[in-house]
């Protein structure tokens, strides 16, 4: 896997269902907010609806923080759509608050890092973007588990505090309102101190 933490994520432009309506995004329409992308396997599995359904539960906790979320597979928009219009009780997804983008090629999968070629399916990857467009976070998972939305939340916030504060750094379990610290010897010793 190449490195694409602290670099432009690779833009794309792609058809998208949203709102039960196929429509063309860029990832650079999102362009001064930041973003949450995430891949998943395929529709009509099992993990997945899962963690899609999860992200769009929540997703007014990312727009309020200037966040969107894109979710992206392999499969096509029109299997994005009817797994869309299926029942959550039946395996499928009912409205979801995002996009879900059609990725049939392969590409932004691939120029993400994340396609499994042997399989041909993307694995779990989820990626921060910033409102810049530079990459600030990436996780990838194998197929079998799937992503927890609070943790993503929590990285979130923390990246968008060190980047409202750089002169400051978040230690491990960080959340809002918790203690930060200064990133040298005197400043990490205070936090050191403190919690301690």
């Amino acid at each position: 896997m190449s490195r694409l933490v602290g670099l432009q994520a690779p833009d794309f432009t792609a058809t998208a269902v949203v709102d039960q309506e196929f429509q063309t995004v860029s990832l650079s329409q999102y362009r001064g907010k930041y973003v949450v992308l995430f891949f998943y396997p395929l529709d009509f599995t099992f993990v997945c609806p899962t963690e899609i359904t999860a992200f769009s539960d929540r997703f007014g906790d990312f727009t309020s923080r200037n966040t969107e979320v894109l979710g992206v597979s392999v499969d096509s928009q029109f299997s994005h759509l009817a797994w869309i219009q299926t029942d959550r009780k039946q395996g499928g997804l009912g409205d979801i608050a995002y996009p879900l983008v059609a990725d049939l090629k392969k590409e932004i999968a691939s120029a993400y890092s994340v396609l499994d070629e042997d399989a041909g399916v993307a694995l779990r990857g989820l990626f921060i973007i910033d409102p810049e467009g530079v990459i600030q976070h990436a996780t990838i998972n194998n197929l079998g588990v799937g992503r927890n939305v609070e943790e993503t939340l929590r990285v979130l916030q923390a990246f968008q505090y060190t980047q409202a504060n750089p002169d400051e750094v978040c230690p491990a379990n960080w959340t809002p309102g918790e203690k930060t610290m200064k990133p040298d010897p005197v400043g990490s010793k205070e936090f050191f101190a403190a919690v301690n």
